[in-house]
């Protein structure tokens, strides 16, 4: 082999080299920060009764449902914000602020008094400790999502920035690992409710400190180094106004995502516990075992999407997600047993992956790098905090009225929508923007 060959070789290893280490940190960042998000929801069966008075256990699930969505009211304003962090000063300046603020709201829920000890407060500072992880993850989304993207290659884009799913769901697996160990090995249930609750948001805010060390290391994209070049005058909201089209495809996709996503995770562990009636050990098994599957999912579908396109799997998903959520829910309020119930959320899982597994890189793929960060971000936060973060508080109000079926079918309709959307739609794989700095 001639020493060209040899030059030639060890760059295209050095590359691959560097492009790994900069997705694997980056996705271990966003690994912790939806750890510490997740934690919340893993954990509220036990703490509910600490922050809300009163013996109904259903309605005290709901009001920690709705701090969980007030949460969201903060994303819109974390993804401008670390949008334009990210398109003007870096994605790596972004990437470790957002990680901070996540540390630091979960220090606030792992102090935080109980109902019993300072009133009304105690539900107050907890949503405050809410509003800065929402304002955290608002930002991690856009600004994790282009990263990988931009770092990622050209033929393996899709499998790699599949990646940040496969964090996501590992970060409300790992929440649901540490309950399921406290559970099965260290607390009772008693400890549990007392103050076992704290120590996930600990453990939390320590791994968050963990990977914002490592994020201190992360390199800059070429994309963005290349486009910032020639500076920059118009305001972020400015630049994204250019992209109506685009914009109005990331609500669309991200309205029946979102929610499909939030019904499978957040809400599916409530309603295991209180729809199908399966025992607090059972439902925290039966989560973990679905995102397991999950996870396992989406680098399957991200490297199906470099071969075939994103558009065939987020049709997939919106045409047999508007046929078969009704069905899958009905069958599984109707299931008698852990194995039965894992079956069918497997099932509903193999639908959702189809958005799941790529819809940060074909949000990616829409934009040019000067507004890329802002234009993942922004659209994306604003719809999730309408469709995602209420869907666990509108199942469980649909709940408590006695029409548990209709959110069901609320789900089929929100989901049509996006069908509707990737019809619609130029396939991003062919026709991406990635290669465009203005």
């Amino acid at each position: 082999m001639s020493n060209v060959a040899v030059a030639v070789d060890e760059f295209r290893f050095t590359d691959v080299r560097r492009r790994l280490k900069a997705i694997f940190i980056g996705s271990i960042g966003n690994l912790v920060e939806w750890y510490d998000f997740y934690a919340y929801t893993a954990f509220a069966l036990y703490f509910a009764s600490s922050f809300f008075p009163g013996n109904d256990p259903v309605v005290q699930q709901l009001n920690a449902a709705i701090l969980f969505a007030i949460g969201f009211i903060m994303r819109p304003i974390g993804g401008l914000l670390f949008g334009h962090l990210a398109d003007r000063h870096g994605r790596r300046k972004a990437l470790m602020l957002s990680v901070l603020l996540m540390c630091f709201g979960s220090l606030v829920v792992a102090v935080t008094p109980t109902y019993a000890s300072i009133g009304a407060a105690a539900p107050v500072l907890l949503g405050f400790a809410r509003i800065i992880q929402g304002l955290s993850l608002g930002g991690e989304y856009g600004a994790s999502a282009t990263y990988l993207t931009e770092v990622a290659d050209d033929k393996h884009r899709g499998f790699y920035v599949s990646f940040h799913y496969v964090t996501l769901i590992g970060g409300q697996l790992c929440a649901l690992l540490v309950l399921l160990v406290l559970q099965q090995v260290f607390l009772t249930a008693d400890q549990m409710r007392a103050w076992g609750w704290r120590i996930p948001f600990v453990i939390g805010a320590l791994l968050a400190i963990t990977a914002l060390m490592m994020r201190r290391n992360l390199l800059e994209t070429d994309a963005f180094i290349e486009a910032n070049k020639v500076p920059r005058r118009e305001s972020s909201i400015k630049a994204l106004l250019k992209y109506p089209r685009q914009v109005l495809i990331v609500v669309g996709l991200t309205a029946g995502g979102t929610t499909a996503f939030y019904t499978y995770t957040t809400y599916m562990q409530k309603f295991l516990r209180l729809s199908v009636g399966l025992s607090d050990n059972q439902t925290t098994l039966v989560s973990a075992a679905t995102l397991i599957f999950a996870l396992c999912l989406q680098p399957i579908y991200g490297a199906l999407s470099d071969r075939i396109g994103r558009k065939p799997l987020l049709i997939w998903f919106g045409l047999m997600g508007t046929a078969l959520t009704v069905p899958l829910l009905r069958s599984l309020q109707a299931a008698t047993t852990a194995i039965g119930a894992f079956v069918l959320i497997a099932a509903a899982w193999i639908i959702v992956a189809g958005y799941t597994s790529i819809n940060a890189v074909v949000k990616a793929e829409l934009f040019p790098t000067k507004v890329r960060a802002t234009g993942v971000g922004l659209p994306y936060a604003i719809t999730t905090s309408i469709f995602g973060g209420p869907a666990e508080s509108i199942a469980l109000w649909f709940k408590s009225i006695g029409h548990e079926a209709w959110f069901s079918y609320y789900l089929s309709s929100v989901i049509a929508v996006s069908l509707l959307v990737s019809l619609t739609m130029r396939d991003t794989k062919r026709y991406s923007a990635l290669g465009r700095h203005e």
